[in-house]
Parts: structure tokens; sequence; C-alpha cells
């Protein structure tokens, strides 16, 4: 796994328009601590009962997204991140490592293992699957040129693996959950990364505001800066961004309150840091304390004039009980991504390894069989996600 500056900031957003009800908030979690021992069934547990139990959070954060099916200090065991969440009734965005691999059979033993184990009991809680991170932005030239060293998989690597884990799962009690990837913006806007697109059900995309250089990214313009991030591509740079808890706060409620949190299902980066490579701590909460470091609490009001971005996107759809939602008009997170346009600059945010850590309305055609049930297909072919990011804490 690559590590730099940027793999700090994967909060995500899976944009799926669903009713509030099953608007998702979640977190991130990798499969070892900062000090790279690995998390067991206890660790897990405890992040999963923080988040559900976090003093002023504008909803019941009862969420996870993994990055690997497999248990730290294993070959192909189950993560206990699975006994976790049945335990606490947490549901899962389910992640593969697929970088640096020619196979993914060992994570699709682990999850054969987990699903033969706890049955309808997990397979209920997973409500999509990403099939790798960032894979095709480690082998592009801005990622190559950012981490020379960094390991990647190219387009027919990633369509691979999708086809070989739908064809293993199409029996199981999963088939229905829509399977994805995560890369960045420039990855999915260039061309001979279409293979992925044609071959997902959903997109994921990572942004990173924290990184607008020259575009004024301090912590005032975060807000407009996401706005412009999530509605189309940006460049994420180095600029006047500071790591502070003061600045985390206002970030969580210009970002998450006023544009995410019970509009979108959302996984925020983080509840508790996991990649002891970085000089920045994104954890929201001291020791897993339910009392976090910064009011939870969502303002009345926001400083951010939404009208002054496409305010009508995916990210700001407004969600009723009937599950249905209108996405704006050319919004790129609906699906808008055009194959044939060439790379935009963008910056990296693995969150954690194997080893760590046009115009279109959405259709209400929903995912059968699972905790995904909730999930409303995006032009009627893809889900998307959205990762952003979170000002650091320090």
């Amino acid at each position: 796994m690559r590590v730099s500056a940027t793999s700090a900031l994967a909060a995500g957003a899976i944009a799926t328009l669903a009713s509030a009800s099953d608007n998702y908030l979640g977190f991130n979690s990798g499969a070892m601590k900062t000090d790279q021992s690995a998390k067991f069934k206890s660790d897990f547990l405890a992040e999963f009962n923080t988040a559900q139990g976090l003093k002023g959070a504008p909803g019941k954060f009862d969420a996870v997204r993994l990055y690997t099916n497999i248990q730290a200090y294993s070959v192909s065991d189950p993560i206990e991140a699975f006994d976790a969440a049945v335990e606490s009734n947490t549901k899962i965005l389910l992640g593969l490592w697929t970088s640096g691999t020619d196979n993914i059979d060992n994570e699709m033993t682990a999850l054969k293992s987990g699903l033969k184990k706890h049955g309808k009991d997990l397979a209920s809680l997973i409500i999509g699957v990403s099939i790798g991170s960032e894979d095709l932005y480690r082998i592009s030239l801005t990622g190559l040129k950012n981490d020379p060293d960094g390991v990647g998989a190219g387009p027919d690597v990633i369509t691979k693996f999708i086809k070989e884990f739908k064809s293993n799962f199409a029996d199981s009690d999963i088939s229905s959950v829509p399977i994805g990837h995560v890369d960045t913006w420039d990855a999915w806007t260039n061309g001979t990364n279409k293979a992925v697109i044609d071959a997902v059900d959903w997109i994921g995309v990572d942004e990173y505001p924290y990184y607008e250089e020259g575009k004024g990214n301090n912590i005032k313009n975060a807000g407009t800066l996401f706005d412009n991030a999530y509605d189309a591509p940006s460049r994420p740079l180095w600029g006047e961004a500071v790591a502070s808890v003061e600045n985390a706060e206002y970030y969580w409620q210009e970002v998450g309150c006023r544009r995410l949190f019970n509009k979108t299902p959302t996984f925020w980066y983080n509840l508790r840091d996991s990649n002891g490579a970085n000089k920045q701590s994104f954890a929201i909460t001291n020791n897993l304390s339910t009392t976090p470091r910064f009011n939870l609490t969502c303002p009345d009001h926001f400083d951010t004039d939404s009208s002054s971005s496409s305010s009508t996107g995916t990210g700001t759809a407004t969600s009723t009980s009937a599950s249905t939602a209108t996405s704006g008009a050319g919004s790129s997170t609906t699906g808008g991504v055009s194959p044939s346009s060439s790379a935009t600059e963008s910056g990296s945010g693995s969150g954690s390894g194997p080893t760590s850590s046009s115009t279109s309305t959405p259709s209400t055609t929903a995912v059968p069989g699972s905790g995904a049930a909730s999930l409303t297909m995006m032009g009627a072919t893809f889900l998307v996600a959205v990762f952003g990011t979170a000002f650091a804490l320090i």
C-alpha cells in the first residue's frame, strides 16, 4: 500500500438517493492500528459501539467501510470486523484489496468463510462491495509522479477481478449487492479506464478539497471547494488549508452537515486513526470516547452559499419517504463521467490496505435480497460513491 499525506483523506459518501431512513452514516475502518498491530473483534466492536453512541451526532453512525475481507496476521481468515458488525448490527460497505496482486482468491475465501459462519445475519448487513481502491490512480502518470514506488492495478486487472467476484458470488446471499470500484477523478475521466466503468454497478470517486492549492483553500472556503469538487472534477493540491480541531469542526458543519448527513449515505474519515505513517490525526474522538473532540451537532445556518455551486447535484438531492429524488442535470456524480475527456491532476487517498486499512435522473429500481435493498440505481446503471476530505486534526 502506498502511504502519502493524501491517504488520510478518504471521507466517503455513496450517493444513492434512498429514503431518509436509509441514508447510512458511518466511518472507514482499516485492519490495523496506528502502531501496525492488528485489530481484532474487540477493537472493531469498540469502534462500532462508539460510532453508534457519539454525543451530539446528527444521526446514528451504524455503518462502516472496510478495505479488506482478510483478518490481519492471516492469509485468508475472515476479518473479525464481520463478527463485530453482526453483534452490533453495523452495516458494511465491503472492500477487496486489489493492488499488487494477481488474484483475489484469499479475499473471496475470507468473505465466503464469513458468510458461512454468519449466513444471512452478515449478508443482510452488506450494502455494497468495492473491488479495489485507487488502483488505477497509483499506476497513472500523476500517481507515479507523487509516489514512484506506488503499486496499483490496471483496468484489465480490475475488470477481471470484478467478473471473478460476481461469478463466485452469483448464487450467494449477496448476489444482488451492487459491485463498484473507488478511484480518483483523473482515473475515471481517462479513456483507457472505460472498461472499468462498463463493468461496475456504481462508481466511487475520491475528492480532496483540502489540497485545492491556488483556489483559496482556507477553512472558510471549505464548503464551496467541496461543492465544486463534488459536482465537477478538481485539482487537489497543497494550499492554505490548516490542520486544527477548530477547522475540523467547521468542515464537519459546512460539508458534512450542510451537504451530506441525512441527505447522502456517508462514510466519514475518520472515527479512529489507523495509519501510523500519517503526521496528521483525523480521529474525531480520543481513545474511542463517545465524547468527540468537537461539537458534532449540526447548526441551523451555514456560511457556504450553496447557490454558488451546482447545488442540485446528487449530494444535495432531497430524499423522501417514497424513495424518490431528483438529480441535478449534468452532475458528474450522477454518471456524467466522460471516458474521452483528458485526465485532471488528482490526489490520492487510499484509507487502509489489507494489512491496515449528460443529464441524469436516478431510477428507483431497488436492489433486492439484502441490506442493499434500499440502494437505488443512478442512471439505471450504477451507483456513485464520492470520497471527500475532512480537515486534519492536531
